[in-house]
């Protein structure tokens, strides 16, 4: 389905840069939209991307440059919904892949205001979205991206979004339970329950990925250091695998929380991207709302440790690995085996190894070392779930980090670029 116009709301970020240039490698048109909200609330936290990022309007001329394409654009918030509205009137995307939400579980439990603002932003752009949709382009295909997290860790296999279920001798189809587990991953729940309520009541065409871990900084359209996406390594943004690498740089070690058996499942950003356009082009029926789980494989946190200080050793670094408390509120060990089958069917091929794809960051995150060490300090655990209030470690934490970004100025989203 080449040649379609997709409009992707969050294309600043980690998962929506890079996915706006495998489509425009692909032939498609992309718009996007992003307030840079992520960028102000990473600083906040102290911290910066490991890879230095420059403004969107440079990220457009590296793409003109680089790829002779261009990238159309509009700044703003979900949360107007004057803006979203007249976005769709003007662009009449054939597809929406709605990626502007807060996506930091972290964060969301740093307090009660990081809490309500997670929730309140998050489902009300998404309601922006499906109401505009309704009364712009009611034919458009909306691909939600969702998570694994929404599912928790049942003691059963975890069917994709819908199973059959038999009780007291009747049977029917229902949407598979969801157990979040924290404030982020519940506004994720409330999401999928909205945008599949409006698709069953105004015959929208949805999508809604649910999806592992990412991994990874490059794509083969990210060949030019001006063409990086994100990538965050603290503990309010950072993946663990993304904080156990930087630790292993830093010479620091590598702290899996609590008994470290906690298990994710796991997708290389480059398949990430591959799935995303496969849901693109393939979409949903009109009135059906679709649930595709992507992950490649299920790893524990203490793998992922192993496995981290397994190929450090190949850039001569010796990293040791510590089990420092767990913050979160979470098993620790328990059963996990998600089904992921419709993506194979949709054409879905694993392309990248995981320990492939280590080595790829590591090369990138010793050539950034000076940005590691610059924050240094925001690797380690500050938010607790069980606290009351987070904010009075997140913002005491020591030592205050050297080098601090330069104030950007009003409207300007740039983000500190030394190396």
């Amino acid at each position: 389905m080449p040649g379609t116009k997709v409009l992707i709301t969050g294309i600043d970020g980690y998962s929506g840069w890079p996915l706006a240039l495998h489509l425009l490698s692909r032939g498609h048109e992309v718009v996007g939209i992003d307030n840079f909200v992520t960028r102000k609330r990473v600083r906040e936290v102290g911290s910066w991307s490991a890879t230095p990022i420059p403004s969107f309007a440079r990220r457009q001329a590296a793409v003109r440059t680089v790829l002779g394409k261009e990238i159309g654009f509009h700044r703003g918030d979900l949360g107007r919904y004057d803006f979203v509205r007249h976005v769709l009137e003007v662009e009449r995307p054939d597809t929406i892949v709605h990626l502007a939400e807060q996506r930091s579980a972290p964060y969301s439990m740093i307090d009660v205001h990081h809490a309500v603002d997670t929730q309140v932003g998050n489902l009300t752009g998404t309601l922006h979205l499906l109401y505009a949709m309704r009364e712009v382009c009611p034919g458009a295909h909306l691909v939600k991206m969702g998570t694994m997290g929404e599912y928790g860790t049942p003691n059963v296999d975890i069917a994709e979004g819908f199973f059959e279920v038999e009780y007291r001798g009747r049977r029917d189809r229902m949407p598979f339970p969801r157990q979040a587990g924290s404030w982020y991953h519940w506004s994720k729940v409330f999401d999928s329950g909205d945008v599949m309520f409006a698709s069953k009541i105004w015959h929208l065409r949805a999508t809604d990925v649910m999806q592992g871990v990412i991994y990874g900084v490059r794509t083969p359209e990210i060949s030019d250091d001006r063409l990086l996406t994100r990538f965050d390594f603290d503990e309010t943004w950072g993946t663990s695998l993304n904080r156990f690498i930087a630790q292993a740089v830093l010479g620091l070690p590598i702290t899996p929380y609590g008994k470290g058996e906690q298990r994710r499942g796991f997708i290389a950003l480059e398949d990430s991207m591959q799935s995303l356009r496969i849901a693109i082009e393939n979409p949903a029926a009109t009135g059906e709302y679709r649930v595709l789980n992507q992950f490649d494989a299920a790893y524990s946190v203490n793998e992922l440790a192993e496995m981290t200080a397994r190929v450090a050793t190949e850039f001569n670094l010796r990293p040791v690995v510590e089990h420092p408390p767990n913050p979160r509120t979470e098993a620790e060990q328990h059963y996990y085996n998600p089904i992921h089958d419709r993506l194979v069917a949709l054409g879905y091929r694993r392309t990248r190894e995981f320990e492939d794809v280590m080595r790829e960051i590591f090369r990138d995150l010793i050539r950034f070392r000076r940005r590691l060490e610059a924050r240094r300090h925001v690797v380690l655990p500050t938010v607790q779930w069980a606290s009351a209030d987070s904010r009075a470690a997140l913002v005491a934490r020591a030592p205050p980090p050297r080098n601090p970004p330069t104030d950007p100025g009003p409207g300007d989203e740039s983000e500190h670029t030394a190396a």
